[in-house]
């Protein structure tokens, strides 16, 4: 709806690439791409912060006052094929993509956005 995959709110600040508002909380982006970039750009931040777990990472994205975090965190870590708490390559595109992958199907219910889609958006949040 909003073209945000990642569920990203509207709280930091931040002015995202191909934003053109929210929606009261969610940002709203021009197409999906954006939201996928966006999403990228989001999850490198929070590994470049020392989040580079699974467990870490989904803590501070899915905070427990909002949401059922140990559930996420497993669905995630199955997903992907890793513990909870081992460390992620922030450098892996594969992996990022997988984790992207992991938490849109998690946030909506449903994946609708091809494995190749999914692949660029997380190479474009990953350029500088």
């Amino acid at each position: 709806r909003n073209n945000n995959p990642g569920n990203i709110e509207d709280r930091s600040g931040t002015r995202w690439q191909g934003q053109t508002g929210n929606d009261g909380r969610f940002v709203r982006f021009q197409t999906p791409e954006h939201g996928l970039r966006a999403l990228s750009r989001d999850l490198g931040t929070k590994m470049g912060r020392g989040l580079t777990s699974v467990r870490s990472i989904l803590e501070d994205y899915a905070p427990r006052e909002e949401n059922d975090t140990d559930a996420y965190v497993a669905a995630v870590s199955r997903s992907l094929g890793v513990g909870p708490t081992a460390r992620l390559d922030p450098n892996d595109v594969r992996l990022r993509a997988g984790l992207m992958a992991a938490i849109i199907q998690h946030e909506n219910g449903q994946q609708p956005y091809s494995q190749a889609l999914i692949q660029e958006g997380a190479r474009a949040g990953m350029r500088r």
